[in-house]
């Protein structure tokens, strides 16, 4: 997901058209700045990404729910 604003440990996060309140405080040593793109696990911010893993990362997504059998 791509930060779009963060306030404290909370960023407001976006993939796809889809907004999502995430905590920060996984990553707190190394926080993220806005227009940043990070992995995202129930909730928290796991992991800093590039853009171009953050990319991939969707591309296998929609691979694998192409070919879902309930897809």
């Amino acid at each position: 997901m791509q930060i779009e604003a963060i306030d404290g440990f909370t960023a407001r996060c976006q993939a796809k058209g889809v907004r999502r309140e995430v905590s920060l405080f996984m990553l707190q040593d190394e926080m993220p700045r806005v227009g940043d793109f990070v992995m995202v696990h129930v909730g928290y911010a796991i992991q800093t990404v590039s853009e171009a893993e953050a990319r991939t990362a969707w591309e296998v997504f929609d691979q694998l729910l192409k070919a879902a059998p309930d897809a």
